[in-house]
């Protein structure tokens, strides 16, 4: 499949949930209740996210409280950017908590507030997608504006989750991507 293909069964397969997910953080009653269900990576069946579900729940437990003590600040931030920077400071401190579950976190409070990325944030997953399509393995985020245009119809936080779910199926320089089961892959399954 091409990239062009993969942005396609995205929207039509994976889109519809991860649009879903988002709208029920929005609409929880309080920013402290979308923060409990961000911090225990609960979704909307009541279940945590298949790829947190390794996280100790000490550290939960640690990361629950961390934002909770913090939701004044956190309700403060104007833009993603701001909301990212402030939830890293926070949870980076507790042991077991990782640059994925920041950006999950981030995401789905940032879904309550009305703030969303502009930019593509690179964790582990998305840091092999973004690798294989020929970035910096290094950097924090990358613009849409310098991803194949064929991404650029995505809003940034689907890029990236594209770039996690097939980052085992990029080929550096090749148009050709092989899709592979992305059910578990996602952060909103």
């Amino acid at each position: 499949m091409t990239i062009k293909a993969v942005v396609r069964a995205y929207i039509k397969e994976i889109r519809p949930h991860a649009q879903a997910e988002l709208d029920w953080f929005r609409r929880q009653l309080t920013l402290d209740s979308a923060i409990r269900q961000a911090a225990f990576a609960v979704n909307s069946q009541g279940r945590r996210y298949s790829h947190q579900r390794r996280l100790r729940q000490t550290s939960l437990i640690q990361a629950r409280q961390a934002l909770l003590a913090n939701s004044k600040s956190i309700e403060q931030r104007k833009s993603f950017d701001d909301l990212f920077d402030l939830i890293d400071a926070i949870l980076r401190p507790i042991s077991g908590i990782g640059e994925l579950y920041i950006y999950d976190t981030s995401l789905r409070i940032g879904a309550k507030l009305n703030l969303l990325s502009t930019k593509v944030y690179l964790h582990s997953g998305t840091r092999v997608g973004a690798k294989a399509l020929g970035f910096e393995s290094k950097a924090k985020t990358l613009e849409v504006s310098a991803l194949p245009k064929d991404l650029q119809q995505l809003e940034p936080h689907e890029i990236e989750d594209v770039l996690c779910i097939f980052n085992a199926s990029f080929k550096e320089a090749s148009p050709q991507i092989v899709v592979r089961d992305s059910s578990d892959r996602s952060w909103c399954c």
